[in-house]
């Protein structure tokens, strides 16, 4: 039977049998932000991505973006990678050593047939701050520069849907710091749709706007990541990086080199931010960064304390800890990572009213 393709989205069902591993997922993706797929290694993130771009033909498959069908086994229709309107970033960059980063650059506008100003090259260049490395050979640069080259050569094809597979995976720590910014700017200013593929929790946090969980070659969970992330039955897939993501607005700058970061149920302080007031973040809060208390203990050096809820208890892998769940005023979660031995002293159970007590938050770019 023909099935409709899906307008202002991505529908994805794939099919695909291998000798020590099957992948079966059924997808229904936003066609605006980041979607992470995310999960341990051999969950089948790359298969999935490598089907959308058609380098992977899945033997049962359906894949439409936006109304236009790319493939659809049932009525043997397969649109070949070179004709989907698609940028692609591997973990290795793959740039042509013998040329210049410009070299590259017009590689990839030239593949589409494209003029500098019709793909927008300037804006680009800008936008991943590469404009002191056109002149440079690919042999110097190092590996965060070589995947914001790879990264702008796909932009420069102006595609309709971007790819990226695990982009910072062969990047040491200083050098995923060093791209993070960028990619965050893809996020802010980008219309296009990106599909992320990642197995690091912190990437997802600050990137994703949607989270798709895989593993054993299934999709264990999809949905917005502020709903996904701190489930806690999933918890397990993030080991002990248990955390919820929120959206907070920066309020005020005082004094004290302190910041002031406002939310639905209220506000948090953290040390001064350099953005203006009004600029919106996002925070993530870690469990293990939660703890709680019945009542609300102001000699203390923890400053951020929450009127909460309890309104679900899970496990955790962490030896005789639990996680619980709780809500905030205005409707937000927090997770706390406690001691089972404090969660039977202070009698924790759904519907009881807590603090929670913030110890350390990350901020991103919204």
């Amino acid at each position: 039977m023909h099935e409709a393709a899906a307008r202002n989205g991505i529908t994805a069902r794939f099919g695909l049998d291998f000798p020590s591993f099957a992948l079966d997922v059924d997808l229904v993706l936003p066609a605006r932000g980041v979607t992470a797929i995310f999960g341990p290694s051999g969950s089948g993130k790359t298969t999935v991505l490598r089907c959308v771009a058609g380098l992977e033909r899945a033997t049962t498959g359906f894949l439409a973006y936006d109304g236009q069908v790319w493939q659809d086994e049932a009525r043997r229709v397969f649109v070949p990678t070179h004709r989907r309107p698609i940028g692609v970033v591997f973990q290795e960059a793959s740039l042509f050593q013998h040329l210049s980063v410009m070299g590259n650059l017009k590689y990839g506008m030239t593949r589409a047939g494209l003029s500098p100003e019709q793909a927008g090259l300037d804006a680009i260049v800008a936008l991943l701050g590469i404009e002191h490395l056109l002149a440079r050979g690919t042999k110097t640069l190092s590996g965060g520069e070589r995947q914001r080259i790879a990264i702008a050569r796909a932009l420069l094809r102006r595609p309709r849907l971007l790819l990226m597979d695990e982009p910072l995976a062969a990047l040491d720590l200083k050098r995923k710091s060093e791209i993070l910014p960028y990619l965050e700017r893809l996020h802010d200013e980008l219309d296009i749709p990106i599909l992320y593929v990642s197995h690091a929790p912190e990437e997802v946090a600050r990137l994703a706007d949607h989270l798709v969980l895989m593993d054993g070659g299934k999709v264990i969970a999809q949905g917005p990541l502020s709903e996904t992330m701190g489930r806690l039955d999933l918890a397990s897939r993030f080991a002990d990086d248990v955390s919820v993501v929120l959206p907070v607005t920066i309020g005020a700058h005082d004094d004290d080199d302190l910041t002031r970061l406002d939310f639905a149920s209220g506000a948090i302080v953290v040390g001064r931010r350099p953005e203006p007031v009004g600029r919106k973040l996002r925070c993530r809060i870690r469990a293990r960064d939660v703890s709680l208390s019945l009542g609300n203990h102001a000699d203390m050096s923890i400053v951020n304390i929450l009127p909460a809820t309890v309104t679900a208890l899970g496990e955790t892998p962490v030896p005789g800890h639990i996680l619980v769940e709780t809500a905030l005023s205005g409707g937000e979660r927090l997770v706390a990572r406690i001691t089972k031995r404090s969660s039977t002293q202070l009698g924790i159970r759904p519907g009881v009213p807590v603090y929670a007590q913030v110890k350390a938050v990350a901020l991103f770019g919204e």
